[in-house]
């Protein structure tokens, strides 16, 4: 704000001091000097008037200071009184929160003593119904007592009615201890019954298992038996249709030897083929009767006869034995 003033009368001062433009063909016009010693005079009154302002505005400030001074004082002291008020503020809070505390626990206790008050009433209510229940059971059995006394004077072994009494009471824990041990027995032998009947189940339940797997091992017993006599029919045949097989080849075999024996005594043909060699003893056969062939047609060339076939390829082709068999004696 102090600023703000200065920098008003600053810009107040120098427009002040500006000199006015005169035009040049004005004759009217004051002289230089007398223009400056104008501008001195009116400087002069701004100084003085800028001086009584200044004052003015270091008054203001001082009264503005003065009562920001007051302002801060107030501040502190009102700052002062709220935390006072604060603080007890806090500590009536703090005191009515223990006052309700006390006066909670001081209900719960009231309450407490009352249910205590209570249970005690009805605990005593309790006990004096027993003992109305027990003065009722003392007199009815006061006629016990009297013949427990005469019992004890009767007997004379015993000292009082309670060494009595205990004596029976051993008596008595004792068949307790026999009756306990006789139902113990009892279980034991109803458990080992149990038992006995479930290892019976059981061992019958096995015994069908097994009886079961032995029927089935049967079914198979006679399934594998039917499957062997077929196996067995099955091999007979086989080995009838293979004696039946080798016997026809034996006759073949035979067949073809009288025929090669036959062939080779009739032309003259020297027989050095062995006589388990079937297809030598036919190959030779075959060209046997291919010379026999030839020789018809040249002997009747006009008459056809029979055309033989041709040696096969496995037969024409067979390594001769022993230089081979003998040419026709058609080649010779």
């Amino acid at each position: 704000m102090a600023f703000g003033m200065e920098e008003y009368l600053c810009v107040a001062f120098q427009e002040r001091l500006r000199l006015p433009t005169v035009p040049m063909g004005d004759a009217a016009a004051p002289l230089p000097s007398t223009r400056l010693l104008l501008k001195r005079r009116e400087v002069a009154e701004l100084e003085r008037a800028l001086q009584s302002r200044r004052q003015e505005f270091q008054q203001r400030m001082e009264s503005l200071a003065q009562r920001w001074q007051q302002l801060g004082q107030r501040e502190e002291q009102l700052r002062d009184v709220t935390l006072k008020f604060d603080a007890f503020l806090k500590a009536s809070a703090a005191r009515r929160e223990r006052a309700l505390r006390r006066a909670e626990e001081a209900r719960a206790r009231a309450a407490g003593q009352g249910a205590e008050a209570t249970r005690l009433r009805r605990e005593l209510a309790g006990l004096l119904q027993r003992r109305e229940r027990l003065a009722r059971c003392l007199r009815s059995l006061r006629s016990f007592g009297d013949y427990l006394r005469d019992v004890l004077a009767r007997m004379g072994q015993f000292q009082d009615v309670p060494a009595m009494l205990a004596h029976f009471g051993a008596l008595a824990g004792v068949r307790a201890a026999l009756a306990h041990q006789a139902e113990a027995r009892q279980e034991r032998l109803a458990q080992g019954w149990a038992r006995l009947r479930r290892y019976q189940e059981e061992a019958g339940s096995e015994l069908l298992h097994t009886n079961n797997e032995v029927a089935q091992l049967r079914a198979q017993l006679g399934a594998a038996c039917h499957i062997r006599l077929q196996g067995e029919s099955r091999w007979a045949h086989i080995q009838s249709t293979a004696a039946q097989k080798t016997q026809l080849l034996g006759q073949v075999k035979l067949a073809v030897l009288n025929l090669f024996q036959l062939a080779t005594a009739r032309l003259e043909v020297p027989a050095d083929v062995a006589l388990e060699d079937s297809e030598a003893q036919l190959d030779t056969v075959l060209l046997c009767l291919q010379d026999l062939v030839a020789i018809c047609a040249e002997l009747c060339p006009r008459q056809p006869g029979p055309c033989l076939p041709p040696l096969p390829a496995a037969t024409s082709t067979r390594p001769q034995r022993h230089g081979g068999a003998r040419v026709p004696p058609s080649q010779e």
